[in-house]
Formats: C-alpha cells, sequence, structure tokens
C-alpha cells in the first residue's frame, strides 16, 4: 500500500504574509487591550533574537506572555482564537495554495499542515482549509484548563520540523519506503522537509530557497 502525502509549510506558503504576530495582536486587542502598551518588548525580543541573543523558542514564548499572558484561561481565549483563524482563512489565504491543496486531496493525498505556528491557532485554520492532519509547535499545556507560554518539546522549525514529520509518520505507522510524499515551502529553512520529500516544491519562495531549488532541480511554484 502507497501512502500519498502531502506536506505544506504555512506562513508565506499557505498564506500571503506570517499569521504569529498577528495572533497575538489580534488577542490581545480583544482580550486585554492594555497589553498592546507592551509590544515595543516583543520589538525589543525580535531583535535580541536577530543578534542571537535568544533563542527563536524563547523568543515566542515571552511575546505569548507579554501580549496574551503567561497562563491564559482556555475557555476564554478558543473565541479569540477561532475568530482569528476565520479572519486567517477570508483574507491571508493564496488562492494558488487552494486550488493545489483541492488538486492534492483529489489525488488521493493526505494533506498535512506542518508549520512552526502554534497549534493552539493552526489546527482551526487547518480545519477550515480542509487538512486532514497538523504538525506544529505545542504549548506544554497544550490539553489543560491553561494555555502557558511555554513550548513543549521542539519548535516545529527546520530539522526540529522534519523530526516531528518523522514522528507523525511513525505515530501513523506510515513507513517512509511505502510513501509518496509531496511538499510545498517558501522558506530554505524547510530544505530538510523538502529533501525528504519525492516532490518537493518551492512555492513563492525567497531568494535562498529559490536559489537552492534551482540547484536541487526542485520544481518552483509561483502561486497567486
Amino acid at each position: 500500500m502507497t501512502h500519498r502525502l502531502a506536506f505544506y509549510d504555512m506562513d508565506r506558503t499557505v498564506t500571503y504574509s506570517g499569521t504569529y504576530t498577528g495572533f497575538l495582536l489580534h488577542v490581545a486587542r480583544r482580550m486585554a487591550p492594555w497589553r498592546l502598551l507592551l509590544f515595543p518588548g516583543v520589538v525589543l525580543m525580535m531583535l535580541a533574537y536577530v543578534l542571537k541573543l535568544v533563542t527563536r523558542q524563547r523568543l515566542k514564548e515571552v511575546n505569548q506572555g507579554l501580549m496574551i499572558g503567561w497562563n491564559v484561561e482556555r475557555a476564554k481565549l478558543m473565541p479569540h482564537v477561532e475568530s482569528y483563524a476565520a479572519r486567517v482563512v477570508a483574507g491571508n489565504v493564496r488562492p494558488g495554495a487552494l486550488a493545489q491543496i483541492a488538486r492534492d486531496k483529489a489525488d488521493g493525498c493526505t494533506l498535512v499542515l506542518a508549520t512552526a505556528s502554534y497549534r493552539l491557532y493552526v489546527e482551526p485554520i487547518a480545519r477550515r482549509l480542509g487538512f486532514d492532519a497538523v504538525i506544529a509547535t505545542d504549548h506544554l499545556s497544550q490539553d489543560l484548563r491553561y494555555v502557558r507560554a511555554k513550548i513543549a518539546g521542539e519548535n516545529c522549525y527546520d530539522t526540529g520540523k522534519l523530526r516531528m514529520i518523522k514522528a507523525w509518520m511513525a505515530a501513523e505507522a506510515i513507513d517512509r519506503s511505502t510513501a509518496h510524499i509531496r511538499s510545498y515551502s517558501d522558506h530554505v529553512s524547510d530544505a530538510p522537509m523538502l529533501e525528504f520529500s519525492d516532490v518537493p516544491h518551492a512555492a513563492n519562495p525567497h531568494k535562498p530557497l529559490a536559489k537552492l531549488a534551482a540547484e536541487k532541480g526542485w520544481a518552483r511554484v509561483d502561486w497567486p
């Protein structure tokens, strides 16, 4: 039996722009507008990340703590998560990506959204777009009453994303030798995922990935 899989990155691949900062601001405006006064701290954390003073994982944790809170009751948070997902799908999704998702589904692929963004808001987006599964960055309290600004395990990024893809396949009892994999990403950090695939696609790639794709002979797609 051959398992047909299609792995999609989300930010700037399926969407036009990133979703993480928009998520923080959307929730802050609706739950605690006073937290917008703390946004300069988010900018400083981003600068610290660029200067390699903090890790990408710590950057995400601190920014969530500043803009949403370190411990937030899930029941109060989720309506705003759902409204943000609806907003993303309504105005930040590439029509070309939607068309490719439909083609892969028609070809019998299991559609998997594999992204460094938080599962908390990726799952509502994925559900609206018709994906079958999500591989994403998890919160430490993913299934508990309170959402903590703390990442469980790895940030789903670069080689970490590939490890999480392999772990998901193992949990689904899908052996690599029985799988035919398509993948799509805009960013060179997803080179490990693309290398792992049978049919990798550089989707609306930035310059480093466009260069790598040309060297590797990977397909390039430019979705509107």
